[in-house]
């Protein structure tokens, strides 16, 4: 784990607020450890500059409290939402943009990447993306108004 932290990863101001433990169990650091290390490391390696994890490591409970789906990947640390340091949709779009890119070249594998809440322009708000090991499936989804749509359109 070059530049992501166990903190960053399970960090939550719900949590505090509330007063949730999210501390996960070893298992489920394993999960973190493999997602940073196969994908969000090496997204970070070639945007060359930090990224923001808005949402890693969600326990059953905080899960909730946010309102996140019942088979969240987050409850399991398989997936992280990011962002770019600035946040604006033009950026985040150049980071979906990367990722696209390193899939297509075969540099990273993952599970589930979302383009979550576009704009008009296709311009995600924050991108979600999962590790499963071996079982990546490979689906890549647009969220709209919280409804699902298959592919990616920017």
């Amino acid at each position: 784990m070059k530049y992501f932290t166990y903190e960053e990863l399970t960090a939550s101001a719900t949590a505090r607020r509330k007063g949730i433990d999210n501390t996960p169990p070893d298992r489920i650091k394993a999960n973190l450890k493999a997602l940073v290390e196969n994908v969000l490391d090496p997204i970070r390696e070639r945007w060359g500059a930090p990224i923001i994890v808005t949402s890693g490591y969600r326990s059953e409970r905080l899960n909730k409290a946010v309102g996140g789906a019942a088979s969240s990947q987050h409850m399991t640390g398989k997936a992280a939402d990011i962002r770019t340091v600035s946040d604006t949709r033009a950026d985040n779009a150049r980071l979906l943009k990367l990722i696209l890119k390193m899939i297509g070249e075969g540099a990273i594998r993952y599970d589930q990447l979302i383009n979550e809440y576009p704009d008009s322009q296709g311009r995600p708000d924050w991108v979600h993306i999962s590790y499963d090991g071996d079982y990546s499936r490979a689906r890549m989804y647009t969220c709209k108004g919280g409804k699902y749509y298959q592919g990616i359109k920017l």
